[in-house]
């Protein structure tokens, strides 16, 4: 039997993504057996992340720093913004390296079973950063889920009197699919094939 505090780590782990209660003592005994080498540069890790962690204010990025480094990077084209509903999908398509513009975080998706309104999301700062101008095309890169489809349709009525070009992600992305698990190659066709919306 494992101590209280040991116990307590592994009950802790297991709620992480991809980590059930096995796998999860597994890392406990592994960071046990390993304190120098890895135990003790992740609490460090882990202690600056926590401390300097925030939300960038312009495009709703999970960082350390705000706004965001892609929001302050000089060689993002500021004419282009690719909506996307959460912070794992804007991992998932800038690790592609091919879209050069910059992002906004809905942070979800709509959804009548789940009671989540449009007043939920970050649509108004969309919304704001469109009528600002200077933007000339907005890509909705919403999952290919009934949700994904239904915000993005919403989204496409709010955008419509702005003097902007819509596009989407193109159907290579598999219907029911969400973009964090998708590979690089087929996010990389989904956004070459983006299409206008409407």
């Amino acid at each position: 039997m494992a101590s209280q505090e040991i116990d307590a780590l592994a009950q802790a782990l297991s709620k992480l993504p991809g980590l059930g209660p096995r796998s999860a003592r597994r890392v406990v005994l592994h960071l046990m057996k390993k304190r120098e080498t890895v135990l003790r540069p992740l609490l460090r890790a882990l202690e600056q992340v926590e401390q300097r962690l925030v939300v960038c204010d312009v495009c709703g990025n999970i960082d350390t720093g705000n706004p965001c480094g892609i929001c302050v990077d000089p060689r993002r084209d500021t004419r282009s913004i690719c909506v996307v509903e959460d912070v794992p999908d804007l991992w998932a398509l800038d690790r592609s390296r091919l879209f050069p513009g910059k992002y906004h975080i809905l942070g979800g998706r709509l959804s009548a079973l789940d009671g989540v309104r449009p007043e939920d999301l970050n649509i108004d700062g969309l919304i704001s950063r469109v009528a600002a101008g200077g933007v000339d095309e907005v890509v909705l890169a919403m999952n290919a889920t009934l949700e994904g489809q239904t915000t993005a349709h919403y989204l496409a009525e709010r955008l419509e009197e702005y003097p902007i070009r819509l596009t989407q992600l193109a159907h290579g992305v598999p219907v029911g699919g969400e973009l964090d698990y998708l590979d690089d190659g087929t996010l990389a066709q989904a956004l070459r094939a983006r299409r206008p919306v409407g």
